[in-house]
């Protein structure tokens, strides 16, 4: 293969993943907040438990003192109708007995069926016991090696933005002039497409005999008759061969 279409193919390698690079770092900061609302949405998630649950236990309380109140009233009620002087006091002792007496029992009842509900959430919170006690350390990690990929990443990008520039340099003028048209005006950023099973790879179209003959050959480049793109057949290792 021509020295000239070695440094296109590898021109081309360097820029398809400057691209790749440059996309990667573009969408970092819209990344990093994915990570980090999938980890808040599980937060909300148990705090959501948690506020239940705290909800239950401020009702329950409610209702104790509720209960210790009107056992109070009731001792004194009770004391009032054991004194009462005439049928007036002691109609309205029994009244006041009997209306205390109920709002005990309603406080009861629901005492109990609020400590059902508080079995039900304490049973789903220990279920979640290690998704609660790893979450922080795993929100953490997550971060921390999304942090130290994208620094790799950009210390890359660097390093090929350098090897670019230099390899783009060894070019005939010519030629670093078709390349940088042809991958100005392509969506994909190809000037360089490799031939794979006959057709161009980068509009796919087939290519006439006597062209994949010429590219094979590697003495001239050869350009796509569809799309323009300069074609090249990667060499086949030994390797791959045995």
């Amino acid at each position: 293969m021509i020295e000239e279409l070695d440094k296109l193919i590898e021109l081309q390698e360097t820029d398809t993943n400057l691209r790749r690079l440059k996309k990667i770092i573009e969408t970092a900061e819209a990344r990093r907040a994915e990570i980090e609302q999938e980890f808040e949405q599980h937060a909300f998630s148990i705090r959501e438990i948690q506020n239940r649950r705290d909800a239950i236990n401020e009702k329950r309380a409610g209702h104790e003192r509720e209960i210790a109140e009107n056992k109070t009233y009731l001792e004194r009620a009770e004391r009032n109708l054991k004194h009462a002087q005439n049928q007036k006091e002691y109609e309205t002792a029994m009244r006041e007995i009997d209306a205390l007496q109920r709002s005990v029992g309603q406080a009861e009842t629901s005492i109990v069926e609020l400590l059902e509900q508080s079995e039900a959430v304490e049973k789903e919170l220990a279920e979640r016991a290690d998704e609660i006690s790893s979450l922080d350390g795993r929100r953490a990690t997550a971060l921390s090696e999304f942090d130290t990929a994208l620094e790799g990443d950009k210390k890359e990008f660097e390093t090929e933005t350098t090897h670019r520039a230099a390899a783009f340099a060894t070019l005939p003028e010519r030629l670093a002039a078709v390349y940088d048209r042809l991958a100005q005006r392509s969506r994909d950023g190809l000037a360089v497409a490799e031939v794979i099973n006959g057709s161009c790879n980068a509009c796919h179209i087939s290519l006439r005999p006597q062209v994949q003959v010429e590219v094979r050959r590697g003495t001239d480049i050869m350009t796509c008759e569809n799309c323009s793109r300069i074609l090249f057949v990667r060499a086949v290792s030994s390797e791959a061969v045995a």
